[in-house]
């Protein structure tokens, strides 16, 4: 499997739903609560902020979408953070701890750097231990505890704050 990383098109919409909403009904490792339709991934493909990275990382044998990588302003009423993105990763279940995140890392960094990102941040869930290792493989340190920060199937949820300055 030869892994490559690309800039997210509209297109990918399908195979990103594909990655996505698998995780979001197990109910175990995001927040998020609702799955989504691939016309509404490719409405926010289309919408994702100018200054943001999204990346996807495909099976270059197959052109199967594996997972996907997200940076986005952090806040955009005031440019007082305009240094600092919110971070998500995604890699469908079949296809972890083959490098796949790696390779996202390593080009979402590198985009992230060339649009001005300073220091990306994020929220795992305190629950989700392999996705906190993965983020501190990366070099991202805990900076703290959300406590019952999130509320999913009726269930409290702390979240990992954690950060890396690029």
């Amino acid at each position: 499997m030869k892994i490559v990383v690309r800039n997210a098109q509209k297109q990918d919409g399908k195979g990103i739903t594909e990655v996505l909403n698998p995780i979001i009904e197990e109910g175990l490792y995001t927040v998020l609560d609702m799955t989504f339709t691939p016309k509404e991934e490719e409405v926010f493909i289309e919408q994702f902020p100018i200054g943001g990275v999204f990346n996807v990382a495909l099976d270059n044998e197959n052109n199967t979408i594996l997972g996907f990588q997200n940076v986005e302003p952090f806040a955009s009423y005031t440019k007082a953070f305009a240094h600092v993105g919110i971070i998500g990763t995604f890699v469908d279940s079949k296809y972890r701890r083959r490098g796949i995140a790696s390779a996202l890392f390593t080009a979402t960094f590198k985009d992230a750097k060339a649009k001005g990102y300073e220091k990306l941040f994020a929220y795992v869930r305190e629950d989700n231990p392999n996705a906190l290792k993965t983020y501190v493989s990366q070099g991202f340190e805990v900076v703290g505890i959300a406590k019952n920060h999130a509320k999913v199937n009726g269930r409290y949820i702390n979240e990992v704050l954690i950060e890396k300055f690029l």
